[in-house]
């Protein structure tokens, strides 16, 4: 496919097809186990599964956007951060 015509890179295409999945992903997950009530994590707001995917991939697109200032590329090592994020969001917050 050539994605030329958007400006857009493989990786750019990655991101968002994973920010997909990841929401596709949440939909099963609400049908498969309905509620998932709120739960008060180390930073003291109460949040529930929806909350913990929004806030992980919002911080991911900053730790990306700041590798990207101070690194430059290649991106593994923004990746490597962001998944380390990803699971202390829905571990601890």
């Amino acid at each position: 496919m050539d994605f030329s015509w958007m400006a857009w890179t493989w990786p750019t295409i990655a991101f968002f097809s994973f920010v997909a999945c990841c929401l596709v992903g949440m939909m099963v997950w609400e049908w498969k186990d309905p509620g998932g009530g709120p739960r008060r994590g180390i930073l003291t707001l109460d949040t529930t599964r929806g909350d913990r995917l929004f806030i992980s991939l919002l911080g991911s697109a900053f730790i990306f956007l700041g590798w990207l200032l101070v690194m430059s590329t290649p991106l593994w090592g923004g990746l490597a951060i962001s998944l380390v994020w990803i699971v202390f969001v829905f571990r601890y917050v």
